[in-house]
C-alpha cells in the first residue's frame, strides 16, 4: 500500500506544471475542432426526440329520457248558487195616537195687505196754451236805443187757480230793464195748473223770455 501512495507520488511530481493560460489555450483549441467537425457534417449534431401521447376518448354511453308523466285535465268548477237569504222579522211599532189638544197649534200666516196704488203723477204747470192769450213783455225803449238783447228765465210758483203766486229770477240777461220787463210781464199771466191726477195742486214751473231786437 505504501508502495502504490509513493509510486503516484512521483509521477505527478514528475508532471510538467502548466499555468493556467496554457490551459485556457488548450480548451479553446479544442472547442474550436469540435465547431468545425460538426459544421462539416462529420459529427451529426443529437436530435432531440419529442413523444408523441395519444389518449384515446371513448364516447359517452346515450342518456335514456324518461318520459313526462301526461299533465292532468283542468277541472270546470261549476259556480254555486247563492243561498236565498231570509228576510229578517221588521219590529212592529206600535201606533201612538195624540190627542188633539197635544198637537202644537199650527200658526195662520195672514197675507200681507195690497200696496196701495201709487200715486198719480203731477203734471207740470203750462204757459204756452194758446187759449191763455199771454202777452209778450214790452221791449223797454231805451234798451232798444242801445241794442240791448238778453234772454231772462224766471222761476214762477203756480197756485191751484192758475195764477202766478211767486215770480224769482232764475237767470239774468245781465240787463236790469230786460229782466224787469219779463217779471211785469209774467205776474199777469195765466197758467194751466199743476194736476195730481184729476186735482189741480200748485207747482212750480220755469219761464224763459228772450229778449232779440229782430223780432
Amino acid at each position: 500500500m505504501n508502495t502504490s501512495t509513493n509510486a503516484a507520488s512521483l509521477y505527478h511530481a514528475n508532471l510538467p506544471q502548466l499555468s493556467p493560460g496554457t490551459v485556457g489555450l488548450v480548451a479553446a483549441a479544442h472547442i474550436g475542432v469540435l465547431a468545425l467537425l460538426m459544421v462539416a457534417d462529420i459529427v451529426p449534431a443529437p436530435t432531440s426526440v419529442s413523444t408523441l401521447m395519444v389518449d384515446i376518448i371513448r364516447p359517452d354511453a346515450p342518456v335514456e329520457k324518461t318520459p313526462e308523466p301526461p299533465k292532468p285535465a283542468p277541472v270546470e268548477r261549476k259556480p254555486t248558487p247563492p243561498r236565498p237569504v231570509k228576510p229578517l222579522p221588521q219590529p212592529v211599532l206600535a201606533a201612538h195616537t195624540e190627542s188633539p189638544a197635544a198637537v202644537a197649534e199650527v200658526p195662520v200666516v195672514k197675507e200681507a195687505p195690497p200696496a196701495p196704488p201709487a200715486p198719480p203723477a203731477v203734471t207740470q204747470p203750462r204757459f204756452d196754451a194758446d187759449y191763455l192769450s199771454n202777452p209778450a213783455p214790452t221791449y223797454p225803449p231805451l234798451s232798444r236805443r242801445m241794442g240791448e238783447e238778453g234772454k231772462v228765465v224766471l222761476r214762477v210758483h203756480v197756485d191751484p187757480s192758475g195764477r202766478p203766486s211767486q215770480v224769482e229770477i232764475k237767470t239774468s240777461s245781465n240787463s236790469p230793464r230786460l229782466d224787469q220787463a219779463a217779471l211785469d210781464a209774467v205776474w199777469r199771466w195765466k197758467f194751466v195748473p199743476a194736476k195730481r191726477g184729476d186735482e189741480p195742486v200748485a207747482a212750480w214751473v220755469l219761464v224763459p223770455i228772450t229778449f232779440n231786437l229782430k223780432n
